[in-house]
């Protein structure tokens, strides 16, 4: 059986980077300089090589919200939605947010935090060494490209298949 299907995708992206100086509420932490350009980098990354997700889902946190907007402005979309699961949330988490996606979306976006979403992405796809940066593979602002199998909800180990990994701060 080949893993995932061409025509169905799922972008996981780790928010840009944070601003950690700032006494605020982790909630409400900003995105640093670096962080805007991280997301916008990886909207225009994706909007000219033709990922256009259908649907952004977002933690509710500031930083991941922020970068949501500029990749949405950068594929050219305005569907995001906001899911306060997806905060900090765990791979188990994050699995029953997947399985809640309706089965005609094609191209979900997710954008939340580490170490949830490398854990996600570990779980879904067999991840080459090649994939890594140094010893991180989720840095800020990345975004993993996988073809993923029919059902959102029958996401079993290894079902999808890495296509790529897209560093906002590399580009």
């Amino acid at each position: 059986m080949s893993k995932g299907s061409k025509n169905r995708k799922l972008f996981i992206m780790r928010h840009g980077k944070a601003n950690w100086e700032m006494d605020v509420d982790d909630l409400k932490r900003p995105l640093t300089e670096r962080g805007v350009d991280e997301a916008k980098n990886i909207g225009h990354w994706l909007g000219n090589h033709g990922y256009r997700p259908d649907i952004i889902f977002t933690s509710n946190a500031t930083r991941a919200l922020t970068t949501s907007g500029y990749v949405a402005e950068g594929v050219g979309t305005s569907r995001i939605k906001q899911d306060a699961r997806i905060y900090n949330a765990s791979v188990e988490q994050l699995l029953v947010v997947l399985a809640d996606i309706p089965t005609d979306i094609k191209r979900p976006m997710i954008v939340g935090h580490n170490p949830g979403f490398e854990d996600l992405l570990l779980r879904l796809a067999n991840v080459g060494e090649h994939f890594y940066k140094g010893d991180k593979l989720m840095t800020t602002g990345t975004v993993a490209v996988l073809n993923m199998p029919d059902d959102w909800q029958q996401l079993n180990q290894q079902c999808g298949e890495l296509v790529d990994v897209i560093r906002g701060g590399s580009l």
